[in-house]
């Protein structure tokens, strides 16, 4: 079954709603159905012919029956998987093989998020764990910490190091014009911001944005008729070890070990054969994970790995090419956002920001507390071959 997905189907369309802080008045929903119109525009293809609907929220026990309400949709097929921000490469994954079995033929995958303008407050259906509430613990940016001060001590990562992760991603937020943020910052700046939880500064944080974004999916078959070029599903791979953190096997390792190794398996390739990356990068530490845990580097070299722009433009891997969670927007879950700039970039729709010669993109999703993994490699037509 894996390896019957490799290039079975391919996201044809894609698309943000309006970024940032909207206009008041509008809700999560309407967000969605900005985003959706969009990518269904950008696809060349009509609502009538969705009939398979994906979707993950923070505001909706029943997201998925409540979205297609709202979008004025009868899907033949539901998946309302919520795994925090990995939902969305997962449900890729899943749209792929629903696809596959004749579920449905157009699957549409959305999100929508008005934290922002609710406050700024974190959006979460999570209840505190019995074992670690006693200690009050910022959900989740002690938890976040605590893996970032694990790493530093066993491997030596440094604070410049993790620095240097949110200054890439400012660097490529100012080639990019939707990003949020996009004034320069330094590694002085980051390291001279407020303390959120030790060691992370505001500046190691994700942003705070509203924002919503849609993927169309559809089979190879009939991707090749339409007019957008196809983003061809290579390989994916899910994984989670643990649920709250005090449950984590090991604060230094994360299930995107697996994830990724099954994703690579499926595509029958390896991180050498990657030409972009795109990761969930909530916080600082996390693109430093999940390039070790991805195989980009050995376990304990992250720090290094990125360290002097080593993730920036013009260095040695490109990531996060739009800005990330840091830079360019996080409302909220951020995964869907990955795979909407790994499209972008096998296109090259992306301009300044735009990678020579992209022909294989790797989008990965976090949810949690560094809990749920999800991978996704996606490719050109002439990775097919």
């Amino acid at each position: 079954m894996t390896q019957s997905l490799r290039g079975r189907a391919a996201v044809v369309g894609v698309a943000e709603s309006d970024l940032g802080e909207v206009a008041p008045g509008l809700t999560h929903l309407d967000l969605v159905g900005q985003a959706t119109a969009r990518a269904l525009k950008d696809a060349g293809i009509a609502k009538r012919e969705v009939d398979g609907l994906f979707t993950a929220s923070s505001y909706l026990p029943m997201a998925a029956m409540d979205t297609a309400e709202y979008l004025g949709i009868r899907p033949r097929h539901l998946d309302g998987t919520n795994i925090g921000g990995s939902s969305f490469v997962s449900h890729l994954l899943h749209a792929a093989a629903a696809i596959e079995q004749g579920l449905c033929t157009t699957a549409l995958i959305v999100y929508g998020s008005t934290q922002r303008s609710d406050g700024g407050r974190l959006v979460s259906p999570t209840r505190p764990d019995p074992y670690e509430e006693p200690y009050g613990p910022r959900y989740p940016l002690s938890m976040y910490a605590l893996a970032t001060s694990r790493h530093m001590y066993e491997y030596g990562t440094t604070r410049e190091q993790l620095a240097d992760v949110a200054v890439a991603a400012r660097a490529w937020a100012q080639l990019n014009p939707a990003a949020f943020e996009r004034k320069p910052l330094t590694r002085e700046d980051v390291l001279g911001s407020r303390m959120i939880s030790d060691p992370l500064t505001v500046r190691d944080c994700c942003l705070v944005t509203d924002g919503g974004g849609a993927l169309v999916v559809t089979s190879a078959e009939r991707a090749r008729d339409l007019a957008a070029a196809p983003a061809y599903l290579l390989g994916g791979g899910e994984a989670t070890w643990h649920r709250n953190i005090s449950r984590m096997p090991d604060l230094t390792v994360t299930a995107a070990t697996e994830s990724g190794r099954r994703a690579f398996d499926m595509a029958g390739l390896t991180p050498g054969d990657v030409d972009v990356v795109e990761l969930y990068d909530a916080f600082t530490i996390n693109p430093v994970l999940f390039l070790e845990d991805l195989g980009f580097c050995a376990k304990g070299e992250g720090g290094p790995f990125v360290a002097d722009g080593g993730i920036a433009p013009g260095g040695r891997l490109p990531v996060n090419t739009n800005g990330g969670g840091l830079s360019y927007g996080h409302p909220g879950m951020y995964g869907i956002f990955t795979v909407i700039e790994a499209v972008r970039q096998l296109r090259g729709d992306c301009d300044e920001r735009q990678v020579d010669g992209a022909r294989v993109a790797l989008a990965h999703g976090n949810g949690g507390v560094l809990s749920s993994q999800v991978t996704a490699l996606l490719g050109t037509a002439e990775t097919l071959n």
